[in-house]
């Protein structure tokens, strides 16, 4: 009997298991993956246009410019860190920002937030990410190769509302129409109408990448980079969408 009500005293059932949850922080629950842009206050300018594009794999760039003292666009890149709370971004000499729902904060050197009348102007809006229209696309590369060293490099904007296009060639600015069909990733251009200016240089990119929007027919995006090709082709050529052009 003893042994019995031993046998019977030593059988439990076993504990429940307990499952942990990480908090929820703006690092493991936010998609912050993205483009932020906004203009922060200045002491001596009418503000800092300023661009942070903050990636997956932790590594950050940043675009500013100084908005009444010229069109000097100035970039930083590296890799940030977040703080032990997964509420802020760490980037090494630049700054630190409070990481929100579609919004980057500046805060002050000691973490704290910025306060007073001018508060709300330190907050980055994200870029909606968006696909091929309504987006400032700086040329890079043409039939393989990267583009010579311009005054100005080319660019190209579609616009939705009218399905027309709008840019610059390298010495002519040019408009056009334009066929998308994003569903199947195809993309086609008519006509192209330029001004008549002569150029000492940039004269062959132009009528290259003149000619690189004539023959294609389809194209593919990953991110900020489009690609403009024929058929299965090799790439006619390459875009990166700029966010202070």
């Amino acid at each position: 009997m003893g042994g019995l009500a031993l046998l019977a005293g030593g059988c439990s059932s076993p504990p429940h298991a307990v499952t942990v949850t990480p908090a929820h922080t703006s690092q493991n629950a936010l998609d912050w993956a993205g483009a932020y842009r906004g203009v922060l206050p200045c002491a001596d300018c009418r503000g800092i246009e300023t661009v942070v594009i903050l990636n997956s794999d932790e590594t950050f760039t940043t675009h500013f410019r100084y908005l009444g003292k010229g069109d000097e666009v100035f970039s930083k890149e590296g890799r940030f860190t977040w703080n032990a709370a997964g509420s802020t971004v760490t980037l090494p000499g630049d700054a630190q920002y409070l990481v929100g729902e579609n919004h980057l904060t500046r805060i002050a050197p000691d973490g704290s937030r910025i306060t007073g009348a001018l508060a709300d102007r330190y907050v980055l809006a994200k870029v909606p990410e968006g696909g091929v229209t309504e987006r400032y696309w700086k040329l890079v590369e043409l039939n393989g190769q990267p583009l010579p060293k311009l005054d100005h490099a080319p660019w190209l904007i579609l616009t939705e509302a009218d399905g027309r296009m709008n840019g610059f060639g390298g010495c002519n600015s040019f408009t056009g129409s334009y066929k998308l069909d994003a569903a199947a990733s195809r993309l086609s251009f008519g006509q192209i109408a330029t001004t008549s200016m002569a150029c000492i240089s940039g004269m062959e990119v132009e009528e290259a990448f003149y000619e690189a929007l004539r023959n294609a027919d389809n194209y593919s995006l990953a991110g900020d980079h489009l690609t403009l090709n024929r058929g299965r082709m090799a790439p006619l050529a390459r875009l990166d969408a700029v966010y202070l052009p």
